[in-house]
């Protein structure tokens, strides 16, 4: 048994945030229903890049585990037939801008009177109140307006965006995590309720260290490339054979990276042995530390290190670290047949449990694959009024 089975979910999102959330709840046993729009479904169904047989994998990597079914939501016998399904679901996920699921006639006041234990998650890019709600916005512009692109590269560089989505993956964390709450309340007072999730608070909510520099010191932090504000050392170094190795040593370390690299000058300085004074004497720090390693080749390098319980990682590419001996032994990459694609690979969900079945991965649905099902066996819907409804364009 997985442990959300008998949960409910209605998702009418679509691209990241809000797809990567009820993937994660689907994996973990919920039953969740894409409502996708006739005929062409989420817009990332035509994202690069593509599989072998045309699919998209970013599709694929945001949706498995998901029945599809097609619902035109403009028209007034589409929109009273989610309604329906409304009410025998406990959570319904959206992502359009504010009001326009009132216009639907599928906002929260009138969902939540046919179903008052609904909980009912709005995921919008500003959020339902605020002078910039209508905006329309992407991962890369709430990285900018938050100012994690701001911190993102280093010193002597223009600003640069996180090599992943960071704004639509902690949202859509954000949006499980609300759906969870959400969820846990209800069970203990019998109400539903509406989240209002903006995304731009979410990642404004990611600047936590960033804004304690600020309130206590007054101090608005710039980019420091790989290298920490408030430590020293913690960056990535380069290596003799030109690849690259993070160390993030705190005072119980110190003398250990000293001696593997043979820094003997700063190990006998007693002021160093604490960080405030190496994070005063940074550029002398760093410079000598550069200089050995420049002289090592990383392999062994880290293993000294590691030795010492010192902390130290190498930089990855994704290939390294999907082939890296602890990936493959946690089962981190899996697979999924599709009927198209045949054997697909796929990031499993990350959790494991004792007492639960794991999540495993499932497979993504066609477009509208199971519209018919949906209707016939959750609405009763006889077969010929389906057909008319597909030939209407409805579904």
């Amino acid at each position: 048994m997985k442990p959300l089975e008998g949960i409910r979910i209605l998702d009418f999102s679509r691209v990241l945030a809000g797809p990567m959330a009820t993937q994660i709840l689907a994996e973990l046993g919920a039953e969740v229903t894409k409502i996708e729009r006739p005929g062409t479904g989420d817009e990332s169904r035509l994202f690069e890049p593509r599989l072998p047989g045309g699919e998209s994998a970013y599709f694929f990597a945001f949706n498995r585990a998901k029945r599809s079914m097609t619902l035109n939501l403009k028209s007034e016998e589409g929109q009273e037939i989610a309604a329906r399904l409304t009410e025998g679901h406990d959570v319904v996920v959206e992502n359009f801008l504010p009001g326009e699921m009132d216009r639907f006639n599928l906002g929260y006041e009138t969902l939540s009177g046919r179903n008052p234990g609904l909980i009912y998650v709005s995921n919008t890019g500003f959020g339902q109140t605020g002078p910039y709600r209508l905006r329309n916005g992407y991962d890369t512009i709430f990285q900018a307006l938050s100012g994690i692109m701001h911190l993102t590269g280093h010193p002597d560089a223009p600003p640069a965006k996180s090599g992943i989505p960071v704004s639509d993956i902690t949202s859509g964390l954000w949006m499980a995590i609300a759906i969870l709450t959400g969820l846990v309340g209800r069970a203990r007072t019998g109400k539903g309720c509406h989240v209002d999730l903006s995304m731009m608070d979410v990642q404004t909510s990611l600047l936590a260290l960033a804004a304690a520099r600020l309130f206590a010191l007054d101090e608005d932090v710039e980019r420091s490339g790989t290298e920490h504000p408030g430590r020293v050392p913690s960056a990535a170094f380069q290596c003799a054979d030109g690849s690259w190795l993070h160390i993030s040593g705190s005072d119980q370390h110190w003398h250990d990276i000293c001696t593997v690299l043979g820094l003997d000058d700063l190990l006998v300085d007693e002021a160093l042995q604490k960080n405030a004074a190496r994070v005063a004497a940074r550029d002398r720090v760093m410079a000598r530390m550069r200089q050995a390693i420049a002289s090592r080749d990383r392999a062994p390098l880290a293993e000294a290190l590691r030795s010492r319980a010192v902390p130290a990682g190498e930089v990855n590419t994704v290939r390294e670290t999907l082939n890296d001996p602890h990936s493959v032994a946690r089962g981190l990459v899996g697979t999924f047949d599709h009927p198209a694609e045949g054997t697909v690979r796929a990031l499993r969900t990350p959790l494991r449990f004792a007492g639960y079945d794991d999540p495993a991965i499932g497979c993504p649905p066609p477009l509208g694959g199971d519209t018919a099902a949906v209707l016939a066996g959750e609405l009763d819907i006889p077969a010929e009024t389906i057909e008319r409804l597909r030939n209407e364009g409805v579904i």
